[in-house]
This record gives structure tokens, C-alpha cells and sequence, in this order.
């Protein structure tokens, strides 16, 4: 690692010993930017490092709502509005009780670099709460979205800052934030994205992470060894959207994807998993993915959801969370054959894993470009909003495909200029900083 990073890395570490997530994501990030700091003395001079990796703005918050039973719950908010060099603050929401400071931290950096690879002009931001809606009722989701668009609204807006959803916050949670949020400043502003269809949304959205992610994968392996998802086995983690929906695009261009999963466990199904009775499950019923035996006998299910990379197969996507994969999971994926990793997930894969498939020759595809579909959408929803029209799907997926192809393609240039060719971690880490530093250095020091 170059010096400079080593030193501003050394000095996180120092600050914040207790954020170990923040603190892989920035080691990963600052180790692949040592390559382009021996380049750009001036950086060092003017301080970038230190301000790209100290947020902008933090902003934490109580949530106080009352359940059902009369009774008042407080959880914590929070936004952390990273980087806006290159646009207004970007980034989505998270409700999980593993919510901290520290994944929101990271969430957020990763967020400034995915952001910029886009090409559109957005800067990086993640917020969320250690709320749970699991278990919870339509009118306490209800209540405690309203609680926390309460704290939340006097930092956000169109040109500002405009959240989206992520793990716990999907169209119903939307739909909670944004009218409280209209209410308040009794205009109806594009401040939120991922909204529905009937109130400013736009379509293509519920599908953008999944289906981005495999239209990077597929051009990745059309690229590197003229290949594609035809004929082959593929093993995804989760059972949310971007599971979801990353199985039907890869099915639709002929792979047959033979597992998902859940918290709880995954399920395996030899014959292919049949999509249509995971929607019904996930989408309609919200009940665990075990249900799927009782659609599908011959299917296999699992306790435990670490088991589902011991399945042999020739693409991984894992789309459920940060670190499901480990040095172990890695090394079994390689001795089953996998060719190609996509990350469906906010680094869903630990450093050393991630190496460990560079160093072996799998096509690797990093979370912040291959799971860029989802925040490239919101920006293009944002575009609709902006100009009071609405894109057809069609028109929105031919946009998508297009955006993802070049990340691939600036990933791959980048990666080759720096003498790292076939590294897209290198390449999506440079791409994507190159355009923040270059904003960064041209306001001076803010």
C-alpha cells in the first residue's frame, strides 16, 4: 500500500478501532487507490484522502413510535451524507437490527465510488435504522416510518440528498416515508426514490439491482473468455428483490439457477428454481423460503444459510449481505469449478475471499459496480421527475443495460491502464474515484 494510504488508513483505524466494517471497506478501497496516488502527489498536498474518507455530514437521530399495545419503542436513526462532489447525496435506507454506525459508515463510502461509476451525477450517502420490521405490523411500519421522516426531512430533498430503500425498506416503506415527507413540506418533490409507479416512481425500478448485476456479470464473461450465461449452474444467496430478480434475468438468458436463500436456510432445487412459487412466497405471502417444499417436495431445504456455497456450480451471486463469504466459502466455490462471482450484496465477500478468487482466475465482479443497477435506476427515476414524464420498462431497462455495460467497460480500462488487467476491484475502485478526486481538487478545500 502506498505510504499516504497507509498512513490515512492507519489513522481510521486509530479513530474508529470499533468500525470493523467501515473499516474493511476503506482498507480494500485505499489499498487499490495506491496505485493511482503514486501518480497525483497533490492529492497528498491537498489533504483528499483524509477528506474522501471522513463523511461530510452525520447525522443521527432517536425514533420514538408506539406499537401496537400502546406501548413507545425508540430505535436510532441515521444518515450519513458522505461525499457530494459530484452531485447531490445518493444512497439507501437499511431497517435491520444489525444497523450501526459502522455498516452505514461503509455502506456509505461504497456508495460515493458506485455512485460515480455511473456516470450520473450523484454523490454517495446510506442511512437506515436498527428497527426490525419483521414481525411487525402494517401500521407500526407505518408509525415508525412516519417517526423517522420526522427527524429525517429537514436533511433531505431533490437537490440535496434523496434516499432510496435497501435491506427492510422496500415499496410499502417507501410509500409510509414519502407521504409523510410531502405532508411536511406540502410540496410533492422528488425526494425519495423507489417510489410507486402512481406517485412519481418508475418502472424497472423493483428489478434494476438484480438485472444490473447479471447484465455486468454476463458482459464480464463475454469480455474475458467470450462466454455468457447460457447452460450454466448458478448458486444466488437471498430472497429479496435483487435475488429475485437477478434469478430471472439469469434464467431468461439460460442459466439454470439452482438455489436462494433466506436467514434462516436455503433451498435446493436440481430441476431449477421455480420463480413463480419464490415470488408467491417472498413477494406475497413474506414468509420464509422453507415454504418452498411445500410447492416443490423434490426440492432440498437447509438450516442454515453458510451451507448454500458448498453447491457446486459455474457462477456465485451472492445477494443477501455483507461478508457471506469468507476465505472458506471461497475456497470451496474454487475447487466446485466457479468461473465467475457477482456481487448482488454491499460486500458480501471479506477481503481475503475476494483475493482469493483474483489470485485463482475467477471473474470477479465488486458490489459497488456490479450492483450499481439499482442506485443508476434511482437516478434515472430522479430524471423522470425532474422533467414530469414517465419512461416505458423497456425504455428503462435499455438504459440500464447500457449504464452497466460501461461500468464494466470503465472498470476494465481502468484496471488495464494501471497494469491490473482482469482486476475489476482495482478498476471499479479507480473508475470510480478518479471523477470524485478530479471534482474534489477543482472546489479547493472544503
Amino acid at each position: 500500500m502506498n505510504r499516504y494510504a497507509s498512513s490515512v488508513l492507519n489513522t481510521l483505524k486509530k479513530k474508529y478501532p470499533e468500525q470493523k466494517e467501515f473499516l474493511q471497506a476503506a482498507t480494500e478501497i485505499l489499498d487499490s487507490l495506491s496505485l493511482v496516488l503514486d501518480k497525483h502527489p497533490e492529492y497528498e498536498n491537498k489533504g483528499l484522502l483524509e477528506r474522501f474518507v471522513e463523511p461530510e455530514r452525520i447525522i443521527t437521530f432517536r425514533v420514538a413510535w408506539t406499537d401496537d399495545a400502546g406501548k413507545v419503542q425508540v430505535n436510532t436513526g441515521y444518515r450519513v451524507q458522505f461525499n457530494s462532489a459530484i452531485g447531490p447525496y445518493k444512497g439507501g435506507l437499511r431497517f435491520h437490527p444489525s444497523v450501526n454506525l459502522s455498516i452505514i459508515k461503509f455502506l456509505g463510502l461504497e456508495q460515493i465510488l458506485k455512485n460515480s461509476l455511473t456516470g450520473l451525477p450523484i454523490g454517495g450517502a446510506k442511512g437506515g435504522s436498527d428497527f426490525d420490521p419483521k414481525g411487525k405490523s402494517d401500521t407500526e411500519i407505518m408509525r415508525f416510518c412516519h417517526a423517522f421522516m420526522r427527524m429525517l426531512w429537514r436533511h433531505i430533498g431533490p437537490d440535496t440528498d434523496v434516499p432510496a430503500g435497501d435491506i427492510g425498506v422496500g415499496g410499502r416503506e417507501i410509500g409510509y416515508l414519502f407521504g409523510y415527507y410531502k405532508s411536511l413540506v406540502n410540496a410533492h418533490l422528488g425526494a425519495l426514490t423507489g417510489r410507486g409507479t402512481s406517485y412519481g416512481g418508475s418502472l424497472g425500478r423493483t428489478e434494476a439491482t438484480g438485472y444490473g448485476l447479471v447484465y455486468f456479470v454476463e458482459e464480464m464473461l463475454n469480455t474475458a473468455k467470450k462466454d455468457s450465461f447460457k447452460d450454466k449452474t448458478v448458486v444466488i444467496s437471498g430472497s429479496g428483490n435483487v435475488a429475485i430478480y437477478a434469478t430471472q434475468k439469469a434464467q431468461q438468458l439460460g442459466a439454470k439457477v439452482v438455489a436462494l436463500s433466506d436467514s434462516n436456510g436455503y433451498i435446493y432445487d436440481p430441476n431449477g428454481i421455480n420463480l413463480k412459487v419464490i415470488q408467491q412466497i417472498k413477494e406475497v405471502e413474506r414468509k420464509r423460503i422453507k415454504e418452498y417444499l411445500n410447492y416443490v417436495p423434490t426440492a432440498e431445504y437447509h438450516e442454515g444459510c453458510r451451507g448454500i456455497w458448498n453447491i457446486k456450480c459455474d457462477i456465485a451471486l451472492p445477494c443477501a449481505t455483507q461478508n457471506e463469504i469468507d476465505e472458506s466459502d471461497a475456497r470451496k466455490l474454487i475447487a466446485n469449478g466457479v468461473i465467475a462471482v457477482g456481487e448482488g450484496a454491499n460486500m458480501p465477500s471479506t477481503i481475503e475471499a475476494a483475493n482469493l478468487f483474483v489470485s485463482n482466475g475467477v471473474l470477479f465482479a465488486p458490489a459497488k459496480a456490479a450492483n450499481a443497477g439499482g442506485v443508476a435506476t434511482s437516478a434515472l427515476e430522479m430524471a423522470q421527475a425532474s422533467q414530469r414524464i414517465f419512461w416505458t420498462f423497456e425504455e428503462v431497462d435499455k438504459k440500464l443495460h447500457s449504464i452497466m455495460v460501461d461500468i464494466f467497460h470503465n472498470c476494465e480500462k481502468a484496471a488495464n491502464e494501471y497494469g491490473m488487467p482482469g482486476n475489476y476491484i482495482v478498476g471499479a475502485n479507480i473508475a470510480g474515484f478518479e471523477k470524485v478526486a478530479n471534482a474534489m481538487m477543482a472546489y479547493g478545500v472544503l
